[in-house]
This record gives structure tokens, sequence and C-alpha cells, in this order.
């Protein structure tokens, strides 16, 4: 893992047009909305989740991501949910920061059976989502695009 890797901070929040319009205030502005169904594999077993989140097309770059009850989407104490970082394999990545004693708690696999996204847990409590580099093209797309 690399430190230049990292490219987005993560916020989950209860009201995401609420916290769009504070962050607005700081100077940033947004892509379109970007999600729907999405099948991940938690501890719990396969599942789809309504994950819906908005990403600043101003750096440093933040991830507004829409709550999901019951699930490790949920608004963090701290504010700030997780650290978002590239990978160039999300599999070997995950498997570098288990050995670190992080934790495993969600992922999705696609088709081939290769993960494109995997949010990892640190024994203190940090949460890492590893995303494919595969993705980076498509979501720098997105970031050209303000609301």
């Amino acid at each position: 893992m690399k430190a230049e890797d990292q490219f987005h901070v993560g916020v989950v929040v209860d009201d995401v047009e609420a916290a769009l319009a504070e962050y607005a205030v700081l100077g940033h502005r947004w892509t379109a909305e970007l999600g729907g169904p999405t099948p991940v594999r938690t501890s719990s077993g396969e599942t789809v989740l309504n994950l819906r989140c908005v990403y600043s097309t101003t750096t440093p770059r933040m991830e507004i991501v829409g709550r999901v009850p019951g699930t490790l989407w949920e608004p963090a104490a701290s504010g700030v949910h997780h650290v978002g970082y590239w990978s160039d394999d999300v599999a070997a990545d995950r498997a570098e920061l288990e050995s670190h004693g992080y934790v495993l708690e969600a992922e999705r696999v696609g088709p081939d059976g290769v993960p494109s996204f995997a949010f990892c847990r640190s024994p203190a409590g940090l949460l890492v989502e590893l995303v494919s580099r595969a993705s980076q093209p498509g979501l720098e797309s997105c970031w050209g695009e303000s609301l």
C-alpha cells in the first residue's frame, strides 16, 4: 500500500442532500449520485444493498454515502467513515491488510471472481476501502461532471 494511492475520505450520513449542502459551504462541488442495488459479501453472507454515494469533483476528494441501516454503512461518531485507496490487486492488498490484523467487513466480487472493492477494519477501528484501479477511469469521468 502506498500513501499516494489514497484518493478519498468517505463520510456516511443519514441525509445525503443535507450533507452535500453542508460541505458545499466549504467549497466542494458534487458529481451526480452513483449507486443502486449492489451485491456484496459480508460476514453474514451474500446480500444486495442499495448503496448510494456522491463524490466531490473538488479535492481533497470526499465521498458522501447514504446510510444503510444494520450494515457497516452507518454514520461514524468521528464523522469520517473510511479512507479509500486505489488498488492494483484488491485481493492481494486485502490479504496484506489481514496479515496485519485487519478484518474483512464487506467486498464486492464480480462475475469473474475478482473483487472490485473491499472494506477492511484495523484492530484500532480504522476502516479502509480498497477500490480496484480498473474503476478509476469511470470514477474520474464522473468527477468531471458537477451538479
